[in-house]
């Protein structure tokens, strides 16, 4: 049923190049993941101030994201790295 992702050439290319530019800048998931916690914090600063359904949402996204991202990138820095 998914054997279309495995054979697929154009998923196939972008992994590689995915791959490639992170074994290049191997602290950049990390990276971007600290920045938006950063950006989560502001958001939740302003929302104690401004209290708004929209800023919860803005903050609940930007900062779960950031922990994945920053989880994985620390992850990936080592078997990127060789």
């Amino acid at each position: 049923m998914f054997r279309w992702i495995d054979r697929s050439p154009l998923l196939a290319r972008l992994f590689e190049r995915i791959t490639a530019a992170l074994a290049r800048q191997t602290g950049l998931l990390a990276i971007i993941g600290l920045l938006l916690i950063i950006i989560s914090f502001v958001i939740h600063l302003i929302s104690l101030a401004l209290p708004h359904p929209a800023l919860d949402l803005a903050w609940s996204i930007t900062h779960h994201l950031g922990i994945i991202l920053a989880i994985v990138g620390i992850l990936l820095v080592e078997p990127l790295g060789r």
